[in-house]
């Protein structure tokens, strides 16, 4: 049985259309909002890459499994590295030119 957190990043993996509904219901002169949603984009895409980047890595405890509260912690420090990545001036830059691309008019959702 494989429990984890209930937050907005897990809940994504379930439905990843909703930052396309966030972002379609957006009106024209919500610069703020618009960002806040091409972060939140970063930050999912960020913590999907980090989750696939650590399933690479072995461990070392070949003999002792993990418990489920480490498995949850892992999985709950991978979020919030992702999250303060994407929050900074730039992020890694996936939020920007993603705002760049809504407010010139290049996307169509």
């Amino acid at each position: 049985m494989n429990i984890l957190p209930n937050n907005n990043i897990i809940n994504v993996d379930k439905d990843p259309s909703m930052i396309q509904k966030k972002a379609e219901n957006l009106k024209d002169g919500e610069d703020k909002e618009l960002m806040e949603v091409c972060k939140e984009f970063e930050s999912i895409f960020t913590y999907m890459m980090l989750k696939e980047m650590k399933k690479t890595v072995p461990d070392n405890n070949g003999f002792i499994e993990k418990s489920q509260g480490t498995q949850i912690f892992e999985e709950m420090y991978l979020e919030e590295l992702s999250k303060e990545m994407s929050n900074g001036n730039n992020g890694i830059g996936i939020a920007k030119m993603l705002y760049e691309q809504f407010k010139n008019g290049n996307v169509r959702l």
